[in-house]
């Protein structure tokens, strides 16, 4: 490719990258404006006296920093219980041949559900189980429920793939079948699982829906149903703190991602979900 072409290349992805990039800025910037400036017309994309109290404000006026552990914490769980049980249901559907194999085609069904009409029922079993109000229910039913299918063809996908000499190797040295999912099969999936703990983070961190039903106490609240609480006594948006608490949110997704890009894009690439 010449020069030139290049360079107009270039030139065609960031423009195409504005409309994408623009909304982020535009939170970060006007997070440290004064909440007079927020909704201004045009937009200030360069504050001129940048205001750092609003991020201090989210955090000592509203219960952020409790509100961010749970969601957090809740993330982490789902993603590590989703990796855990993804990966062994995935095995059993690639490696393993019984009489219930084909059953995946319809748990591929569970896909196609909105989760908009599960959670009637889904509220019902929790409130007769009292769990209403807890945390539990955003751990237990992404793990075992409809989140966790799109995981599992993740895994069967990368899990074909696997040359069945392995296996045969790992069964001359005794392996057992379980043995042979976690000593041959799992370390070299770790593009998979990686594509797996991004995508299963990112959309455990922003479930709103989920908490917005189960949960009543502000203590208790995730972030994407506590971002909607910031409201000064008289009613009014605090707009300018509400943007800083919700440009914090985007730093655990971006860490992870950093941390895993380069599994995560392998694992889509192998387990045939390219683009």
């Amino acid at each position: 490719m010449s020069r030139r072409a290049k360079i107009a290349c270039y030139a065609v992805m960031v423009v195409l990258a504005v409309p994408f990039v623009f909304p982020t800025w535009w939170m970060i910037t006007a997070s440290l404006l004064p909440a007079n400036e927020v909704l201004a017309y045009p937009p200030k994309l360069f504050p001129n006296q940048p205001q750092w109290e609003n991020y201090r404000t989210a955090f000592t006026d509203f219960p952020l920093a409790r509100q961010y552990f749970n969601s957090l914490y809740i993330a982490v769980l789902v993603t590590l219980g989703t990796m855990f049980f993804s990966s062994l249901a995935g095995y059993a559907f690639a490696r393993i041949r019984f009489r219930g194999e084909k059953l995946f085609a319809l748990i591929l069904i569970g896909l196609m559900v909105p989760s908009e009409v599960t959670i009637i029922p889904l509220f019902r079993v929790v409130d007769d189980l009292g769990l209403t109000n807890t945390h539990w229910p955003l751990i237990i039913v992404p793990i075992f429920g409809a989140p966790s299918v799109l995981a599992t063809f993740v895994m069967r996908q990368f899990f074909i793939t696997i040359p069945g000499e392995l296996e045969e190797a790992g069964r001359l040295d005794g392996l057992s079948r379980f043995g042979l999912y976690r000593r041959v099969a799992l370390p070299i999936a770790k593009p998979a699982l990686a594509a797996v703990a991004i995508f299963t983070f990112l959309n455990t961190w922003n479930f709103f829906l989920e908490p917005l039903v189960y949960l009543t106490d502000k203590d208790m609240f995730t972030l994407p149903v506590a971002l909607t609480q910031y409201v000064d006594v008289y009613g009014g948006h605090l707009w300018n703190v509400q943007l800083a608490a919700a440009t914090t949110t985007v730093v655990p997704v971006l860490i992870v991602f950093i941390i895993a890009q380069r599994q995560f894009v392998e694992g889509l690439a192998q387990s045939g979900l390219k683009g």
